[in-house]
């Protein structure tokens, strides 16, 4: 009789395990999720840091300092540009560090029946909002990036006439 309850007793703590683990598997895809989004920030953000470099150069080998100023001017952009991308690097890969709190205190909150449930609730809305402020900024820096386009666009057709 006695192993007939200890099996049950098991049964029912494995449910409770893998109901656990379902839980804990929608936060784990947001963070995969997070991480195909911080590849693409940190792309950006490289090729901004390699443009930025090349134009350095250039800057360097103009001899007059006339001929260097629109090159500074676009260095400046270019800084800025980075300055956001970094933000949202940053805000983002705490996003997925508030995610990695949550499922580590979804378990501590299972196994050692603490009431976490507001830790874990505001961890969460951490995270949603650190991951919409780096999403905010990711589009802040695109739209540098198109409005300084669309300037080095006119300029350009301004010297053809």
């Amino acid at each position: 009789m006695s192993d007939a309850l200890a099996t049950a007793a098991y049964s029912v703590h494995a449910a409770e395990i893998a109901h656990l683990i379902q839980v804990a598997l929608t936060p784990i895809f947001l963070i995969s999720a997070i991480g195909v989004t911080l590849n693409v920030l940190t792309s950006r953000l490289a090729r901004i840091v390699d443009r930025a470099r090349s134009m350095e150069e250039q800057a360097r080998g103009c001899p007059a300092r006339a001929e260097a100023a629109p090159l500074h001017a676009q260095l400046r952009i270019l800084e800025r540009r980075a300055r956001v991308m970094n933000a949202a690097i940053t805000l983002i890969t705490l996003s997925a560090l508030f995610i990695a709190l949550v499922v580590v205190m979804l378990f501590v909150n299972s196994f050692l029946r603490w009431d976490l449930s507001a830790f874990i609730a505001s961890m969460f809305i951490l995270s949603m909002l650190s991951l919409a402020t780096a999403l905010l900024a990711f589009l802040i820096e695109v739209r540098i990036a198109t409005t300084t386009l669309r300037i080095g666009i006119e300029e350009v057709s301004r010297q053809g006439e």
